[in-house]
């Protein structure tokens, strides 16, 4: 029987995200040296606060965002852990029908605004279309999520981020895959006059070819087509239900299981 696990595409083993909350006009910057760097980020954005102060109009979101994923970050940003439930659900729901309405996909994530969720928000997400939604709380470490409904990033990007960024390109043992998850807000830069920090980040980790650079719903996706992959008893093929490829590893050598297909593993 074959020894399989997972890569990610192209049998990579490393991973990384970028999420930026709130939509506000430093997006611009980041944005340009993301795409400088190849890097993909997520932006939480809240529909109901297009234009307002110094926030990103829906036009100009929409065009900025190309390449990107836009995710739900709430209608107005309220502190939802404390809003009746029926708030929450005209928050949320609201924010998706407008994000859809403007960029032409669908929104199936989140982050919760002002780090603010409880168990009773996370168990209601699955029916208002919500699949993964980002915390602040921290983990410093390179591991895929266990709770996707409270998505722990490895930091925030005030919390010793090139040391991390040098611990992550570092990383080379292929028995493990490794997940690098930065977040924060883009403003933050120009409040601390640290906009060097991000570029020096991005320059480092961008570009590499040991890494695949993803949006947050492409790593949710890309986790959700390996676990729908339909083995053989005796592993020696497989089947793909999905529209995505899955890359394994099968006895150290990188096999592209394609999407809608059966492939052969011995």
């Amino acid at each position: 029987m074959p020894k399989i696990l997972l890569c990610f595409p192209e049998g990579k083993h490393k991973v990384l995200t970028m999420s930026y909350d709130d939509g506000r006009a430093a997006d611009r910057k980041l944005v340009e040296i993301f795409n400088r760097n190849g890097i993909k980020g997520t932006f939480h954005i809240n529909s109901g606060l297009f234009g307002a102060g110094d926030r990103l109009t829906e036009e100009e979101s929409v065009e900025l965002y190309q390449g990107h994923e836009v995710s739900a970050h709430t209608l107005t940003h309220p502190t939802i852990a404390r809003c009746p439930k029926e708030q929450l659900v005209y928050e949320i729901m609201e924010d998706r029908k407008n994000l859809e309405r403007a960029f032409g996909y669908t929104v199936r994530g989140m982050s919760y605004p002002n780090g603010s969720f409880n168990n009773q928000i996370k168990e209601m997400l699955p029916h208002l279309g919500i699949e993964y939604a980002r915390v602040v709380q921290t983990t410093k470490d390179f591991a895929l999520p266990d709770d996707l409904l409270a998505w722990r990033p490895t930091c925030h990007h005030n919390q010793n981020l090139m040391n991390l960024a040098e611990s992550f390109i570092s990383l080379h043992k292929v028995q493990y895959l490794y997940l690098m998850y930065v977040w924060g807000h883009s403003y933050e830069f120009d409040n601390d006059n640290n906009w060097e920090l991000i570029e020096q980040f991005c320059e480092a980790a961008g570009g590499r070819d040991d890494i695949w650079y993803a949006t947050n719903i492409e790593i949710v996706d890309y986790l959700h087509a390996f676990r729908q992959l339909k083995f053989s008893a005796a592993q020696d093929f497989v089947y793909n239900p999905t529209a995505n490829s899955v890359w394994l590893s099968v006895d150290q050598a990188i096999v592209e299981v394609k999407g809608g297909g059966q492939t052969w593993l011995t």
